[in-house]
C-alpha cells in the first residue's frame, strides 16, 4: 500500500540536481483521494524533478498502466489502458502568484510539493473520452436492451402517418 506521504517532495531539502521517484499506484491510492472519480487501476508512475539554475524545478511525470471505468454502451466495468506524460514547472514563492496551468508556486515557508493530485490529473488526462469494450465484451443483456430501445427511438415500427406533416416534408428533401 502506497503511502500519500511519500508523494509529497521537500524541495528545499533537496541535496543533489535531480530526483527520480517511481511507484506503483493502486487501488487504495485512487480511494484516498477525495473527489477522485476513477476508484480503481494499477499505475506505475515515474516522476522527475531537476533543480535549474534560476532556482525553478522542472518536473517530468510519466504514467503507464490501467484503470476501471465504465463502459459507455453497457455500463459494466472495464480495464482502460493509460498511458501519457506531463511536465511541470515549479518555483518557490508566494502561493497568491497565478502564472499559468504548466507553472506551480509552492510556499517557500513550507516548501513541500504535493505530486498526488499532480499524478491523478495525468491519469484521469490520459482516459479517452469513449471507453468502450472491445467487439463482444459488452454485457449481452445490455447491448440487446440498448439494440431494442435504439430501434423504437430511430423511428423503425413507426406508421407514416404517425409522422408531423412538417417532418414528411423535410424528409421529401432528403429523398
Amino acid at each position: 500500500m502506497l503511502s500519500l506521504e511519500t508523494l509529497k517532495i521537500d524541495l528545499t531539502a533537496m541535496r543533489e540536481d535531480s530526483l527520480e521517484l517511481s511507484c506503483l499506484l493502486d487501488d487504495s491510492f485512487f480511494q484516498s483521494l477525495d473527489d477522485a472519480e476513477i476508484q480503481s487501476g494499477k499505475v506505475n508512475a515515474t516522476l522527475s524533478i531537476r533543480k535549474a539554475a534560476t532556482g525553478e524545478f522542472a518536473l517530468a511525470l510519466k504514467i503507464e498502466g490501467s484503470v476501471t471505468v465504465q463502459c459507455d454502451l453497457c455500463l459494466d466495468d472495464m480495464d482502460q489502458p493509460v498511458s501519457g506524460e506531463s511536465s511541470f514547472v515549479v518555483k518557490l514563492g508566494e502561493v497568491t502568484e497565478a502564472e499559468d496551468d504548466d507553472v506551480i508556486v509552492v510556499d517557500e515557508n513550507e516548501g513541500i510539493l504535493d505530486t498526488s493530485w499532480l499524478i491523478y490529473e495525468t491519469i484521469a488526462l490520459a482516459i479517452p473520452i469513449k471507453h468502450v469494450h472491445a467487439p463482444g465484451k459488452c454485457n449481452d443483456a445490455m447491448t440487446k436492451k440498448l439494440e431494442e430501445l435504439s430501434a423504437t427511438r430511430s423511428g423503425d415500427g413507426i406508421a407514416e402517418s404517425d409522422i408531423d406533416p412538417r417532418w414528411a416534408e423535410l424528409m421529401k428533401l432528403k429523398n
